[in-house]
């Protein structure tokens, strides 16, 4: 049975509707990541789960319970906003108890329950400072123990980790993980950072325009998206229009710029689709000159088999650290550009003539 119901839920500002007949479920003990660019909604839809918005349309559904009029205090969740709203006149310890002063929890209980929260997030020792003296990652910490000490059913994280460096936030990414498996609460976080997401979520939810486009878990949502806007946003793809001109319930064959290219997937013969390529799925090889200027038209029959997609020149390398990415312009389509990653020791120049491939399952067939 899910812990949160959200229920054809819109929401207007005037004429302008963030929110447009979402719905979704969240399971008990979940980790849940909200993740679209600005302006997709993700960020209503969570104040709409806190109670700091009410919904034009629509229900949530918390633990049982219609909260969808419901004040923020009354609810079964708290919220850890950007900026962590801590109050710097209070010490740590007073700052992370003052939701239970606010509910008439006696001090002594208020004490042990600050200190256990914040020994949960490593700050044991911090109980007698100021926030100023605490780093931002502290901080931070800091404001999950003080959401977490009242003990809500839901937890909700609104670009928690957006003001820090990236080091700090890819440490940050792995405690919160490890916190949520501890005490079993479940996690909504907004954020805008695909890598977030894929590190953080059990469940990703990727929004667009106050919908939602695609969900599910992280690995399915990256290697399989729903559709095209999904593939765009959860990373970089080689993006190649086609035709579906033969097809059957195991395979089917699109005609592209690059030839005909075999999949072994159904598709809707003469409908228009999209071909996606993950730039970790394309290898680049040294063109074989005796086929003269270019490789034969794409095929791959079995799946699995590789799938030559034409020569390229090299356009762009970027060194990034353990890979170099790599821009390459199609000699079949020059206006199409191949993205790839190639091994950080890779002896390649702009310039360089490649052969590109694929596996048949590594191309992703996007209808919409």
């Amino acid at each position: 049975m899910s812990l949160v119901d959200i229920l054809n839920v819109t929401h207007r500002f005037g004429d302008h509707a963030a929110l447009k007949d979402v719905s979704l479920s969240v399971e008990a003990g979940s980790y849940t990541v909200l993740l679209g660019p600005s302006g997709s909604g993700k960020t209503t839809l969570l104040s709409i789960l806190g109670g700091f918005v009410e919904p034009s349309e629509g229900k949530v559904i918390i633990d049982g319970r219609d909260c969808t009029t419901m004040p923020p205090a009354k609810r079964p969740t708290t919220t850890v906003f950007q900026d962590y709203a801590l109050f710097p006149h209070m010490s740590v310890g007073k700052n992370v108890a003052f939701g239970l002063r606010m509910r008439g929890v006696d001090g002594g209980t208020r004490a042990r329950a600050a200190r256990e929260a914040l020994a949960l997030v490593g700050l044991a020792d911090a109980y007698n400072k100021r926030p100023h003296q605490l780093s931002g990652g502290q901080r931070q910490r800091v404001a999950l123990a003080r959401a977490l000490v009242v003990e809500p059913a839901v937890l909700l994280l609104d670009e928690p980790l957006g003001a820090l460096d990236l080091k700090l936030r890819r440490q940050m990414q792995d405690e919160l993980k490890a916190i949520q498996k501890r005490v079993g609460t479940a996690f909504i976080h907004v954020t805008h950072d695909q890598e977030e997401a894929m590190a953080l979520a059990d469940q990703c939810v990727v929004m667009n325009e106050g919908r939602i486009e695609d969900e599910g878990p992280p690995e399915r949502v990256y290697m399989r998206p729903a559709t095209r806007f999904s593939a765009g946003f959860m990373g970089e793809s080689t993006l190649v229009a086609g035709t579906v001109i033969d097809g059957g319930t195991e395979r089917c064959v699109v005609d592209t710029s690059l030839g005909g290219i075999d999949l072994p997937y159904e598709g809707p013969v003469g409908g228009k689709v999209t071909l996606a390529i993950r730039p970790e799925h394309l290898r680049l090889d040294a063109p074989e000159t005796s086929r003269g200027s270019g490789l034969p038209r794409a095929s791959g029959l079995v799946p699995g088999w590789s799938v030559p997609l034409g020569e390229a020149s090299v356009a762009e390398i970027v060194f990034q650290g353990s890979f170099k990415r790599v821009l390459a312009t199609s000699s079949l389509d020059p206006a199409l550009r191949f993205i790839a990653k190639a091994p950080a020791t890779a002896a390649l120049r702009a310039g360089d003539g490649v052969a590109v491939s694929c596996q048949a399952t590594d191309i992703i067939l996007l209808t919409k």
